[in-house]
């Protein structure tokens, strides 16, 4: 009755971990209601700073009447006063130089993008290579659709550091065994900060891996989805995990050095603002065939006009945005320090983040086996005991076992200390057993 397409996505979930996500949405930790409920802390979501976003919103909305154009048909990448108004949000508190407004393309959220974009610039059947640990569900927004396959990258496994370091013969080596497989190397896909770790990538390594992508003719995109949900490492109490950190630098200042038709960013706004339900990603790139064919081939994953109105407004106002990344950079750091404090106190090896809304941390300790059975098992009776549920292991690409991801900023600051209660008195259990 399916489809090839259809028969493996109906067998193939889109995350192991929904349906206890599901089950513990239905049963959250209230102090007085529900003392004994969940902390579902697996999703990505940023809850932090909705409170201020959303009165700003509802002012927009009060204010102002709804424009004439947002009742009809716009160019499918977007409308162009919104994407005027990203491209000034992008150059003014991202990126650090001008944009060209031309060069952006908008879609239904993140997921979306990588979509469009995997099949834009790749056959079925190619390769796309992601330094390990990564996003889970990347395999299935380059997989599922477009037929893109997944290359995890083993880089250096120490968890210590808060930026990678890169060697291009780790690309060399990858892209000789993918090519001696039958696939070709066509898209490298870095995240930074990274997806779960928190690093970053130095401006120089970023350098270097662009110029072996364009030398290679291998599509570059770099994804800084997280990229104002970075870490204040001046901090006093996070000074001493960062030894001469570089600055983050934005590989949209790169690309606009470049221009190469090789090399591409992707954005969202559902982590840094908070605002995942309001489905709006970007794919920004000097390859202008590229962007036609996203116009063309992008109706059907086009954003509402009425969503791209209110947030064209919210990006516009950049006295308001100061403000708001400013809350949000002191909340994301507490919310860091809490957590990890909290590991400091149990003894927990955790990767010392620069950014992301998560925290890396080795519970390998706990394992019974050092396998995906054991890890699995771990995971599960964590949540059975504690009520916190963080993000299975299955997916991230990398072959050191027992490393789990916590969202910091999928719960309320305040719920944080009883999470970490429950979390310390399954350590001692396990320790005492």
């Amino acid at each position: 009755m399916l489809s090839q397409i259809g028969k493996s996505a109906s067998k193939k979930a889109m995350r192991v971990d929904l349906e206890i996500y599901y089950e513990a949405m239905e049963n959250l930790y209230h102090p007085e209601d529900n003392p004994e409920g969940t902390f579902p802390m697996n999703i990505a979501e940023n809850h932090l700073c909705w409170d201020q976003l959303r009165e700003r919103i509802q002012q927009v909305t009060r204010d102002n009447d709804i424009p004439e154009w947002v009742a009809s048909y716009t160019d499918p990448a977007g409308a162009p006063s919104f994407r005027k108004a990203t491209a000034g949000f992008l150059g003014k508190f991202l990126f650090h130089c001008p944009v060209d407004p031309e060069t952006i393309a908008f879609s239904g959220g993140a997921t979306s993008v990588i979509e469009m974009t995997s099949f834009l610039i790749a056959e079925p059947g190619e390769t796309a290579v992601i330094p390990a640990p990564s996003y889970p569900v990347y395999t299935g927004d380059i997989g599922t659709l477009p037929g893109v396959k997944r290359y995890d990258l083993q880089l250096p496994g120490d968890f210590s550091k808060s930026e990678y370091d890169f060697d291009l013969e780790l690309l060399d080596r990858a892209k000789t065994e993918i090519e001696q497989a039958g696939s070709t190397f066509r898209m490298l896909i870095l995240t930074s900060p990274d997806n779960p770790t928190g690093r970053i990538y130095r401006e120089s390594d970023l350098r270097k891996i662009a110029e072996w992508c364009m030398d290679n003719e291998v599509h570059l995109i770099v994804n800084e989805i997280y990229g104002l949900s970075q870490l204040d490492i001046t901090h006093p109490d996070l000074q001493s995990e960062y030894e001469q950190p570089t600055q983050f630098v934005s590989f949209g200042k790169i690309m606009e050095e470049f221009k190469s038709p090789f090399l591409h960013f992707w954005y969202s706004f559902s982590k840094d603002f908070g605002v995942s339900g309001f489905r709006i990603g970007l794919l920004h790139s000097h390859n202008m065939d590229l962007i036609q064919a996203y116009r063309n081939a992008g109706l059907g994953h086009s954003i509402s006009n009425y969503t791209q109105w209110v947030m064209q407004e919210v990006l516009n106002d950049h006295t308001f945005l100061s403000s708001y990344f400013k809350d949000f950079q002191k909340l994301l750091t507490e919310a860091y320090l809490a957590f990890t404090g909290g590991l400091k106190k149990l003894e927990i090896q955790y990767n010392p983040s620069r950014g992301s809304l998560f925290v890396w941390m080795d519970l390998s300790e706990f394992l019974e086996e050092k396998s995906e059975a054991g890890e699995e098992k771990l995971w599960l009776e964590i949540y059975h005991q504690t009520g916190i549920l963080l993000t299975p292991t299955q997916g991230f690409g990398h072959s050191q076992k027992g490393w789990y991801r916590a969202v910091i900023t999928s719960i309320h600051p305040s719920e944080m200390e009883v999470a970490l209660g429950r979390m310390e008195k399954f350590v001692q259990k396990k320790r005492n057993a």
